[in-house]
């Protein structure tokens, strides 16, 4: 256990397990729903994996809509590595400014969970309508973050391989 714990890294805390935490609580207390867990390390791995999920709907969804309304603006992917090989604060930057996003999805995640409850209370949702929008949401989630995360490494490797070809020439 205290290797896992030491292989956790800071973004792992500051970008997944803290928001599931937070995200947690704060439910417990705006709305009827109640995730906290009486085993601490079947909790522990239920706000790991809620936080996941708040991350991820922060990086698909909030980034690319910020982005798409021109709230945010994001470098150019090669000038990104370049300059993260001379500066190594661009990581320390990213790390929070992820963080801050998942903050921000974890925010509109709250006002969707509470929406969803006043709305289940007026219409009266079945329960197995609500898991299977539970389930089909979380693989279309994590199916976009998988591609997102695929076309960053593409991009990387097509960075290096330049960067190789360049300094063969």
């Amino acid at each position: 256990m205290k290797e896992l714990i030491e292989k956790i890294s800071s973004y792992n805390i500051f970008n997944n397990f803290l928001p599931g935490v937070l995200f947690v609580i704060i439910a417990k207390y705006f709305t009827s729903y109640d995730f906290i867990q009486g085993d601490i390390l079947y909790g522990l791995f239920l706000y790991y994996f809620i936080g996941i999920i708040i991350s991820r709907f922060g990086s698909v969804a909030i980034e690319n809509t910020l982005k798409k309304w021109k709230f945010i603006r994001s470098a150019d992917y090669k000038d990104y590595i370049k300059v993260q090989k001379k500066d190594n604060k661009i990581d320390v930057l990213l790390e929070a400014r992820n963080m801050f996003r998942t903050f921000c999805s974890m925010g509109f995640l709250l006002l969707i969970l509470k929406l969803y409850e006043y709305i289940s209370i007026k219409f009266c949702f079945c329960d197995t309508a609500t898991s299977i929008l539970l389930i089909v949401s979380i693989f279309v989630l994590f199916l976009f973050s998988y591609r997102k995360q695929s076309d960053y490494i593409r991009r990387r490797v097509e960075n290096q391989k330049d960067e190789t070809d360049d300094a063969s020439s």
